[in-house]
């Protein structure tokens, strides 16, 4: 599988004009979005999971091949805080089952005020099927004082650390969890922001190169949304890392504006 390469979401109005025809309706935007890259992260579930029915609706409008990350629900990462995580990841699951061949990873980011607690992720991902992979987005620097209990539980579990980009530099470790990758983009100090630089975005690109080879697969989605920022720097970005050998799906023939 190439190097998947898209946004976090796609219903943003102030996408008209860059990735969206002005004209075209809200309605219409996932399949033109679906025609222009291969792959989005679903940020809807966080906030109010979706019904069965919804999400076999996405699968219904995309194409063959297409790849939906799902962020989990705020209510078990936000407010349980991954305790009792057996219910809210079984009907997490149940309802995510509308995706079939669609599902991709799913993603669990954690608040920035949840300290370390390795037992609590350990049993919160024991709970996920074993054909899902999952993700994990840490905000607390308690984490990485724990770096041997917590890379060992995402090891055995096949998680993936997920790798977070702010103001173009690193605010992970960059570990390697599993033999696949997730990197979050949260925002650049270009002009206009949140944009990236064109080396901020091609030094990402030789990181992701140098831990994952070509064939292993490694997602990567831009969350930076404000002004259509996200779609160019994602079509910039896969421009980067094509150019240092790698295979990447499908991204917009843009970018437009500066």
């Amino acid at each position: 599988m190439p190097l998947l390469v898209g946004t976090s979401g796609w219903q943003y109005k102030d996408w008209r004009g860059v990735l969206y025809p002005s004209k075209q309706p809200q309605r219409l935007w996932l399949e033109e979005y679906a025609g222009q890259f291969a792959t989005v992260e679903n940020n809807n579930a966080f906030y109010r999971l979706p019904t069965t029915d919804n999400f076999a609706s996405w699968r219904e409008r995309t194409p063959e091949g297409f790849v939906m990350a799902v962020k989990a629900s705020r209510y078990l990462t936000h407010l349980k805080r991954l305790h009792d995580p057996e219910e809210p990841v079984r009907r997490l699951m149940d309802r995510a089952e509308g995706l079939g061949d669609r599902l991709g990873p799913v993603l669990l980011q954690l608040p920035p005020n949840f300290r370390e607690d390795i037992a609590a992720l350990d049993a919160c991902l024991g709970c996920f099927p074993g054909t899902v992979r999952t993700a994990v987005e840490f905000r607390h620097p308690s984490w990485w004082e724990v770096e041997r209990e917590l890379r060992a539980v995402l090891e055995r579990h096949g998680s993936a650390l997920c790798w977070a980009d702010r103001a173009s530099r690193p605010v992970t470790p960059l570990w390697r969890t599993a033999s696949w990758g997730y990197v979050r983009f949260h925002g650049g100090i270009a002009e206009p922001p949140p944009r990236y630089g064109r080396r901020a975005l091609k030094s990402w690109a030789g990181r992701i190169a140098d831990a994952w080879p070509d064939d292993d697969d490694v997602y990567v989605y831009f969350n930076n949304d404000v002004g259509g920022a996200a779609v160019v720097d994602a079509a910039l970005f896969a421009r980067a890392a094509a150019a240092l050998g790698r295979t990447v799906s499908r991204t917009p023939s843009l970018p437009p504006g500066p």
